[in-house]
């Protein structure tokens, strides 16, 4: 059986962890005194972070699978509620992570120890709700959804605007224009 929307989820996954990971790496260069902060590249970061998890990726998975999920299997309600949970706090946790760059834009180095901190705690939380979902959820969804279930699923997430193309595509510019900005081994910038 095809899951697309699995799919389509797994690859959202993999782009929010390359920003992540971007972000980290950038955070690790400064502290190693190997890159100079370039405050407008990290503030892109967690635009996009903003803009594709909390706002494209999060309602998709909350309003398709998640709900069919929850009609299936009793035993991932626990997991679900929490997951949802942590959805509905992604906005004030970006909140904190965009409040944390702009104190370390505006003090200088005096406040960087506080922006890899606030930057370190949203990392570990964003791997342990992906993590989650991948190895907990999506075994479930296989198992417990009927092929009816993964046609309107499917269909949900191919008709919902792919932040990669059509209508969102801005999305994918964002992406690009980051990893431009980015030096490497981050992205492709100088």
């Amino acid at each position: 059986m095809s899951y697309k929307s699995l799919d389509i989820i797994h690859d959202e996954h993999r782009a929010l962890a390359a920003m992540l990971s971007g972000l980290r790496a950038l955070a690790s260069g400064i502290e190693a005194g190997r890159l100079t902060p370039d405050f407008d590249l990290m503030a892109s970061m967690i635009d996009y972070i903003e803009n594709v998890p909390e706002k494209v990726h999060h309602p998709k998975e909350n309003t398709y699978l998640f709900a069919k999920l929850r009609q299936r299997c009793d035993e991932v309600l626990p997991v679900i509620e929490q997951l949802e949970q942590e959805h509905t706090q992604g906005d004030a946790r970006i909140a904190e992570l965009r409040a944390a760059l702009e104190a370390y834009r505006r003090a200088g180095a005096s406040a960087f120890a506080a922006y890899q901190a606030a930057l370190k705690a949203y990392i570990e939380f964003e791997w342990q709700h992906m993590n989650t979902e991948e190895h907990l959820v999506f075994p479930l969804a296989r198992k417990h959804l009927t092929a009816e279930d993964w046609a309107e699923i499917d269909a949900a997430f191919l008709a919902n605007d792919n932040p990669w193309q059509g209508a969102a595509g801005e999305y994918a510019a964002l992406f690009t224009r980051i990893v431009n900005m980015a030096p490497a081994p981050v992205g492709l910038g100088g």
